[in-house]
């Protein structure tokens, strides 16, 4: 059985994200997991995500890149301090921060990975570096500093 990605631990009122929000049926609701030390998504585009015919649309790998990075450093929260997910009190990030650096036009139409990785955990805040990968090559870098929402939001 395969375990359950990070999304899905949020509650509901959480979980409405056009990005990862398993509850926006509209949305990409992505879905992460750990892969060892790096957090793991694969996400097939499909063809109104394209920027041009054949090629994905720069704001689409941006979204991948921030929601991606803010569920793993939620994941990364709750594994510094050694407990699950599913614990109380819960742990929700936010995007303070986010930069992308496209490396290459990214094809339409074949999964693409990204994985990552922490960089920092300082407080309430939590640096991921990630990259999204298409046929084996990477086509976009990100970093995103996520910050841990206010328990009363």
């Amino acid at each position: 059985m395969k375990e359950k990605a990070f999304q899905d631990f949020y509650d509901d009122q959480y979980s409405h994200c056009f990005g990862c929000g398993r509850l926006n049926m509209h949305g990409h609701r992505i879905k992460s997991y750990w892969d060892g030390d790096e957090a793991l998504c694969i996400f097939t585009p499909e063809p109104y995500h394209t920027a041009f015919p054949g090629y994905v649309y720069g704001g689409m790998i941006a979204s991948l890149i921030d929601c991606h990075s803010t569920g793993t450093a939620a994941a990364a929260a709750y594994r510094a301090e050694n407990r699950g997910m599913d614990s109380d009190p819960h742990l929700r990030f936010v995007t303070a921060s986010l930069h992308v650096d496209y490396l290459k036009p990214t094809p339409i139409g074949v999964p693409l990975v990204v994985r990552a990785g922490v960089q920092e955990i300082k407080g309430r805040k939590i640096v991921v570096i990630s990259t999204l990968s298409a046929n084996g090559e990477v086509c976009a870098k990100g970093k995103v500093v996520a910050v841990q929402m206010p328990e009363k939001w």
